[in-house]
Order: C-alpha cells, then structure tokens, then sequence
C-alpha cells in the first residue's frame, strides 16, 4: 500500500494499490491512515526514500517475532550502500559502538519498521499530530508501555541515502515542539519536565554558535508548552512500571 500524503500515487506495480489523501496530513498521521487499508497479522512501515536490500528481509523480519514473543517492534540497520562511513545518528541508541551490533532500544529510526499488527493497536498508532520529526519515540515508548521490547537488528539492513536533516525548513522548531510534546503526553512528573530540561540544555550548547538555529529551537520548545493536538483525544501517560523498566534496562526516560 502506497499513501499518498497529498499526491495521488499513480503507475504503481501490478498487486501495489493506492491510498491517496487529499491533504498533506503530516508523515505518522500518513502511516496511520495506510493500517486499515492492508491485511495480515504484520505491518513494515517503509519510507519512500528507502528500499530493501535483502530479498528476504521480510520473512527474516516475521521470524524473528515468532521466536520472540517479547519483541514488540524491530528497526534494521539504516545504511546507505554508496557511502563508506553512514551517519552515527541511524544507531538509535547512547553508546554508538559499531552498526552492527544488535540490543534493545528506546527510540527508533522511522525509515523502517517491522511490528505485529496487534502491538500497533495496542500503541493507538503513530502520533499524528507530531507531523514531523519524535514521533518513533513515542511509538517505541508505547511498545515498552505494553509489556514488550524494542529491538535494533544490527544483522538486518535497509537502504537510505545520506541527507541532511536540516533539509527541513521547520527542523529545529519541530524538533524542539514534538520534545516537549512527547514529554507531556507519555511522562510522568517529574520525568517530563527532567525530560524536556535535559535536551533543552543539550540543545542550547550544540547550536550555541548557530543564532539562528537556537532561535527556531526555543520557538518550538515555547510552541510545545502552549500547545496541543490532541485536547480531545488525551491518552494515559506511560505507566510507573514502563518508567521503571526502562531505567532498569539502562535508559531512564530523562534523556
């Protein structure tokens, strides 16, 4: 399945359909609206800037879940095949070590992800209102919320070129808005404001000699307090057990 945020997918293969959505709903709020249009007990979230490398990468994929029932969502290694050295940033983990080396993980690169259709209902889906930018966070969060675990296949390859991420125009405003966001929706206190502190300062030394970039982050990290999509439709923040687990397996949701 094929959605088309915004654009009508047209000369698609044969046994591909289409989903086209009138407006530009944002990137997860997209993932969402393609579940209900496909069948099976699997969903692989695939973005179209990405391609499989291994023609088995998906029976590989399933296989793994069967033999693990606690594995609620897998990323593959990201790597882009005509480039020597892939950017730190696809190992979604604090100690980068090498690519290859697989563990369980708190957030996730969205490039490509495999997971069993019931865990995905179970999470309530992507965070749609995020557009842009955390929403894996929160979805590997939710896995963690239901008893479940996050695991980065090392062994697992899926292909992406290297681009820049400041190709967005709105990249730090959304960083720092979907921050505070993802803190107040799914933290409790006060590991949300631990959370959002944290980064805060991270973030204020990193671009402290980019004006411009700081000024877009702190616009966002205002935006984040003083807003929210979803005053009609709130959701139970993580529970205590999930933060526990979670600082227990090494990464304590304060950074």
């Amino acid at each position: 399945m094929v959605v088309g945020n915004g654009w009508d997918p047209v000369d698609l293969p044969p046994g591909v359909k289409a989903h086209f959505l009138e407006d530009n709903l944002g990137i997860p709020a997209g993932r969402n609206a393609g579940v209900p249009e496909v069948a099976g007990d699997y969903l692989c979230f695939l973005d179209d800037d990405s391609w499989f490398l291994d023609d088995d990468f998906l029976d590989e994929a399933v296989s793994r879940f069967k033999r693990h029932a606690k594995m609620g969502l897998l990323q593959p290694r990201i790597t882009d095949p005509l480039c020597d050295d892939d950017p730190t940033r696809w190992i979604p983990r604090l100690n980068k070590r090498t690519a290859q080396d697989s563990s369980r993980v708190f957030h996730v690169g969205e490039t490509c992800l495999v997971m069993p259709r019931y865990i995905f209902d179970e999470t309530r889906g992507w965070a749609g209102g995020f557009w842009y930018a955390h929403e894996g966070i929160e979805l590997a969060w939710r896995v963690w919320d239901t008893g479940h675990h996050v695991w980065y296949a090392g062994d697992m390859r899926i292909g992406h070129p290297v681009v820049d991420q400041r190709r967005h125009e709105e990249f730090y405003r959304l960083n720092a808005r979907n921050r505070v966001w993802l803190a107040k929706r799914n933290l409790r206190w006060p590991f949300s404001w631990l959370y959002v502190s944290s980064w805060a300062l991270l973030e204020a030394m990193r671009l402290r000699k980019e004006p411009g970039a700081l000024r877009q982050y702190f616009s966002g990290w205002l935006a984040g307090w003083r807003e929210s999509p979803w005053y009609s439709t709130p959701r139970p923040k993580l529970k205590w057990s999930t933060h526990l687990r979670m600082m227990l397996a090494g990464r304590p949701p304060i950074i």
